[in-house]
């Protein structure tokens, strides 16, 4: 059986992934990576973590997260940041398009 959660891929595999389809994988891992933070120092309910979550996740938080990120980056991470925000996906009304394309970005 394959096993689904050990990932394998070469640098190949993953520049022939699409913008969207990388916007797609980092939207889950960024999701994951607050969802787990929460749980370690967030509220306990499910509400809670809930809002919480959905604080963190939404466009304009993340973009706020990016703008701090992105002096930090080196030039490849620079590259692999324009990249994602360069994903043709519609803009949700809660945020503008530079913040999007920002928060596309940090997925």
């Amino acid at each position: 059986m394959e096993n689904l959660f050990h990932l394998q891929f070469d640098i190949k595999q993953v520049n022939a992934i699409s913008a969207e389809g990388l916007a797609h994988i980092g939207d889950g891992v960024y999701e994951l990576l607050c969802r787990s933070w929460l749980c370690v120092h967030g509220d306990q309910t499910v509400k809670t973590l809930h809002r919480d979550t959905i604080a963190l996740v939404k466009a304009t938080k993340q973009a706020e997260f990016a703008e701090q990120l992105l002096p930090l980056l080196t030039e490849e991470e620079h590259a692999w940041f324009r990249r994602g925000k360069n994903a043709h996906i519609s803009v949700p009304k809660s945020a503008t398009r530079e913040q999007y394309a920002l928060a596309t970005g940090l997925e």
